[in-house]
């Protein structure tokens, strides 16, 4: 067992190397790094590790997202949609109106209550209906209330994402914190411009304009560019901001700023069906119960293409196709908590993260040679080793390093010299009980090998429950204790077992440092 054959001496040494190779652009200077990521490509060595929000700076922001609107949105499609069952029904009623998460009805004939309980109960099975007279009140369930901030907090969650995503921000944390409310962390992003583009609604809509205004089917809505001017549209849009394939910034033919866009199959079918139904007729572009623009149709529109105008400028453009291309917020969210990472803080935690790992690889590799004299100097050169590949993993996997990230690299530490700790310290046991030096080295690293299996797949499975488990900061810690445990696992029981072995082929000394 004290030889180990040619290609695994070849692969340790290829992984230390590759480990080193990989890791030598984080310590390059923000011009080289720059370079490199321009030039090097994505398989050769040339990616670094990502800063997290503490390290970098950046925006932390807290959102409230208005789930209550939803609420009031899903009533006012409940009160149309009863309306339209009950006159197809020719069910009278005397009022009828939007209730607390739900409708209200009253009806003229008190024995028409049973049947507008069988309608309301087709459009939405999980509603609670109360009768009182010709009164009849539904509202959704605890089953239906959750759904609904479950839904509209997933959606909102992965809008954000993409929004974000557009910005080219490199590892965002959005979390849901609480019932209703996101928490977003995005390194290296300016809050304003966050701000700006998040908390925009963009909620598009193609509306027809009806020749007469109903109070039920129409509502009155102002012109962007001049809002005391008011049109009255229909209040279902013909087209949704969901329909949209794409959109994209671009110019007409006056040279004026516009977004021209693509509809899907479903959005080009039903634009095409409707527009060929209301030649001559105007339609209203609504951007968050805002009239953009009402042109009227000219001829059916079947291609699924068409141009948005409305006095943008080249920035307003390019900004409002962003959110048009993420998609619609389901809810209005309002900013409650702001803070920003500066980059000079950012640097100094940098600084600081980066003294407190080398005055802890100093101290470990200080007591190990004070301990083990030259097999203290082999476990220290693993040790090294070993914080490159925890980099250079890092790095290929494109990970984020935090403080308690940089914490984990630091206890790390201490699990690479415990493993060297337990070799050595078997190997003086079984010098003391009188075997010779090959029989105790290679019983020392054969005995303490479970010992040391068992120490780091209990660490393992800690850090796996942090990362499952945790969120934010705890999963930074989480992902280098993964990786130092592995990598330690590596270094003490291959890559420092090849160089005392080396040592011992080449010195073959009559007794052991240790």
């Amino acid at each position: 067992m004290l030889t180990i054959p040619r290609w695994k001496a070849v692969l340790i040494l290829a992984v230390a190397l590759m480990g080193i190779l990989y890791s030598l652009p984080n310590m390059a200077g923000p011009e080289l790094r720059t370079w490199l990521h321009a030039n090097v490509p994505s398989w050769m060595p040339g990616k670094t590790v990502n800063l997290g929000l503490d390290l970098r700076g950046g925006a932390h922001l807290l959102y409230e997202v208005d789930v209550d609107g939803v609420f009031r949105e899903r009533g006012d499609l409940m009160v149309q949609d009863l309306r339209t069952e009950l006159r197809e029904a020719k069910i009278g009623y005397s009022s009828i109106g939007s209730a607390a998460k739900g409708a209200r009805v009253t009806l003229r004939d008190e024995g028409d209550a049973e049947a507008v309980r069988k309608i309301l109960r087709k459009l939405d099975p999980n509603l609670d209906i109360q009768t009182n007279g010709a009164t009849i009140e539904a509202s959704m369930n605890e089953v239906s209330l959750k759904s609904v901030y479950d839904q509209t907090i997933s959606q909102s969650i992965e809008i954000v994402r993409r929004r974000i995503d557009e910005l080219g921000t490199t590892e965002p944390l959005i979390a849901r914190q609480g019932e209703n409310r996101l928490l977003i962390q995005a390194p290296g992003a300016n809050a304003e411009q966050l701000k700006a583009i998040i908390g925009t609604t963009a909620k598009l809509g193609f509306h027809l304009v009806p020749e007469a205004a109903d109070a039920g089917g129409t509502r009155s809505l102002p012109f962007a560019e001049e809002p005391a001017r008011r049109l009255a549209v229909a209040r279902r849009p013909m087209i949704t901001g969901d329909m949209l394939e794409t959109a994209q910034p671009s110019f007409d033919q006056n040279g004026r700023s516009v977004i021209s866009f693509r509809l899907n199959n479903t959005g080009a079918r039903r634009f095409c069906d409707v527009t060929r139904q209301n030649v001559q007729k105007p339609f209203a572009i609504v951007l968050d119960n805002e009239v953009l623009s009402a042109p009227v149709i000219q001829e059916p529109i079947c291609g699924g293409q068409g141009q948005i105008s409305g006095g943008f400028t080249v920035k307003t453009a390019n900004d409002l196709a962003l959110l048009l291309r993420a998609g619609a917020l389901p809810a209005p969210m309002k900013v409650i908590e702001e803070r920003t990472v500066g980059p000079t803080l950012g640097s100094d935690s940098v600084k600081s993260g980066r003294k407190a790992c080398l005055v802890g690889l100093l101290f470990v590799i200080a007591m190990a040679c004070l301990v083990y004299g030259l097999f203290g100097v082999f476990a220290s050169i693993g040790i090294i080793i070993n914080m490159l590949l925890i980099l250079a993993v890092m790095s290929m996997l494109q990970a984020t390093l935090t403080l308690p990230g940089i914490a984990g690299i630091v206890l790390t530490m201490g699990l690479a010299i415990d493993g060297n700790v337990l070799i050595f310290e078997r190997i003086k046991e079984e010098l003391r009980a009188g075997r010779s030096i090959l029989s105790a080295i290679d019983t020392g690293y054969t005995r303490a090998r479970t010992t040391i299996t068992d120490s780091n797949l209990t660490a393992l499975i800690a850090a796996l429950i942090l990362f499952s488990f945790g969120t934010g900061p705890i999963k930074g810690f989480a992902v280098t204790m993964c990786i130092g445990v592995a990598t330690s696992y590596f270094c003490a029981l291959s890559f420092t077992r090849l160089i005392v072995l080396t040592w011992l082929k080449l010195k073959r000394p009559k007794a052991i440092p240790v």
